[in-house]
């Protein structure tokens, strides 16, 4: 297939590393200060101007914490004005009043907050601060008031799995319009605390399963992360049912499959560097050498996992690899191979 025919539905850009919490899970390991070497203003814009020459994409403005760059609005609005779709990734905390109306004003479509646990007791041990979890319930709310949609990311690992329903009814109570549970991937500080906190990968079928059954339910949009065999789950229950499987394609709750790194996902760090995902430190391009456009489409990085062929061990025989692939950041901190297996799935493919 031609690499024109991939089209990026999603591009995650790292604006700084700084920020104000100290999340044990972090895959920035942010600092407290920002970096030295982030893309400048003028540097933001051209990487605007590229990806909008060429692409559609929802643009997330993630971090580190985005609102700690003096210049973030500006840079916002610069995307807004060119035609893309903004989002904005944040830990809340920052958020009072007066940024919640700049948010609003500035034209982002959706906010997604982080909340790492069911209560303060949870949630502030994950994140590092003592009060993050009462601040971004009420940066939370300062956006709804000014009518800008806000979503909650929740990193699922041992500490709050036990949470997990708790924090879907909370959610819900907080009139978030998703839920969107993100499965720990191994990276940054989130190696650190891999071994005492990833699941088992019995225990992230169960969740998978149980967040499926919840999204036929509950009156939120609800998506799995980092964690491509749900696309195999929902299939599997729908073939039960016999039901047939829909998904929206487009949009913020779009969903389409798995693992997109590199097919419909990129990541721009707060450098300038091009890697699949924001959980894949392998460097595809870099955008001060060239354009996004021709990253995208040469980087031979993108070329070897637009090429189902090269998935190895079970994941290359699945019959469910076309709409999973597995998370290949995982297999990459497993085994130094993003193509190889995903080491987090128990699923046999009949051909084994």
């Amino acid at each position: 297939m031609s690499n024109k025919q991939y089209t990026p539905r999603l591009v995650f850009w790292e604006l700084t590393e700084g920020c104000n919490l100290k999340c044990v899970h972090c895959r920035a390991s942010a600092q407290p200060n920002r970096n030295l070497e982030e893309l400048s203003t003028e540097q933001a814009y051209k990487v605007i101007d590229e990806i909008a020459s060429f692409a559609d994409p929802i643009l997330v403005l993630t971090g580190g914490e985005p609102l700690y760059r003096p210049d973030f609005f500006e840079i916002a609005n610069y995307a807004v004005q060119k035609g893309l779709k903004v989002a904005l990734a944040t830990n809340g905390t920052l958020v009072d009043q007066e940024i919640a109306k700049k948010i609003k004003e500035v034209g982002i479509r959706r906010v997604s907050i982080s909340i790492d646990g069911s209560n303060k007791q949870t949630h502030d041990g994950f994140r590092g601060i003592e009060g993050s979890f009462d601040r971004a319930l009420l940066g939370a709310k300062y956006l709804q008031d000014e009518g800008v949609d806000v979503q909650f990311n929740t990193t699922i690992s041992k500490h709050n799995v036990d949470e997990i329903e708790d924090i879907l009814r909370l959610a819900i109570t907080q009139k978030a319009v998703a839920l969107h549970l993100f499965m720990l991937v191994p990276v940054g500080c989130g190696v650190q605390i891999s071994d005492n906190q990833m699941l088992p990968a019995q225990k992230y079928e169960e969740v998978l399963e149980w967040f499926y059954e919840k999204s036929r339910e509950v009156p939120l949009e609800i998506k799995a992360t980092c964690a491509p065999h749900y696309y195999r789950i929902i299939r599997q229950k729908a073939k039960e049912r016999g039901e047939k499987v829909t998904f929206q394609t487009h949009g913020m709750a779009a969903m389409t499959k798995g693992c997109l790194a590199g097919t419909g996902v990129f990541f721009i760090s707060h450098k300038g560097k091009i890697q699949p995902c924001g959980y894949l430190p392998v460097e595809a391009g870099d955008v001060n050498k060239q354009t996004v456009q021709e990253i995208w489409e040469e980087s031979p990085v993108f070329k070897v996992l637009r090429d189902q062929s090269k998935l190895e061990g079970k994941c290359g025989i699945c019959e469910y690899k076309n709409v999973c692939s597995g998370c290949r950041a995982r297999a990459y901190y497993e085994t130094g191979d993003f193509m190889a297996e995903e080491p987090y799935c128990i699923y046999q493919p009949t051909l084994l």
